[in-house]
C-alpha cells in the first residue's frame, strides 16, 4: 500500500498523477518541470534556470514528506535536447550535494520544457552527514 504526498506549494497540473507516493522506505516523486508554482510560468528560458526550478519543486514535494534533497538516491532527467547536457550538469552541481544521487540523463521530446526530472528518495535516513536545505544556485 502506498501513501499519497501532495502539496499546493508545488506546481499542479490537471493530469492523472500523484506528485509523490511513499511506498515502504521510499518516496517516488513524479517528474517535475521548470515551472514556478506561484506564477505557473516557466522559471526561465535556459536549461540552468529550468533545472534549478525542477529541483526546487522536488525539494518542496519532499519537504511535504518530511524529507530533503539529501534523501534522494536516484534521479532521472529527461532533456528536450542533449546539447543542454553541459548546462544541466552545471546547474545540478550547484544545487545538489555530495555524495550525489545515482542518475540517468535521457534526451527525449518533452513539449515546451527543456527538462523534466523525477526522483526516488530513501525515507528512513539522510544520505549525507550534513543534510539541510537546498543550496542556493549562483545566478
Amino acid at each position: 500500500m502506498s501513501q499519497t504526498i501532495h502539496t499546493s506549494s508545488a506546481p499542479e497540473f490537471p493530469l492523472p498523477f500523484s506528485q509523490a507516493l511513499r511506498a515502504g522506505d521510499f518516496v517516488y516523486v513524479s517528474g517535475q518541470v521548470g515551472v514556478d508554482p506561484v506564477t505557473r510560468e516557466l522559471a526561465g528560458a535556459t536549461i540552468e534556470e529550468q533545472t534549478v526550478q525542477c529541483l526546487r519543486n522536488i525539494e518542496t514535494i519532499l519537504g511535504a514528506a518530511g524529507l530533503a534533497l539529501e534523501h534522494i538516491v536516484k534521479l532521472n532527467a529527461y532533456l528536450g535536447d542533449t546539447k543542454d547536457l553541459s548546462g544541466y550538469n552545471q546547474a545540478y552541481e550547484r544545487v545538489m550535494t555530495r555524495p550525489y544521487p545515482t542518475r540517468t540523463s535521457i534526451g527525449c521530446a518533452i513539449g515546451p520544457y527543456l527538462i523534466e526530472i523525477d526522483a526516488i528518495a530513501y525515507a528512513p535516513a539522510r544520505r549525507g552527514e550534513d543534510a539541510g536545505p537546498m543550496k542556493e544556485a549562483a545566478e
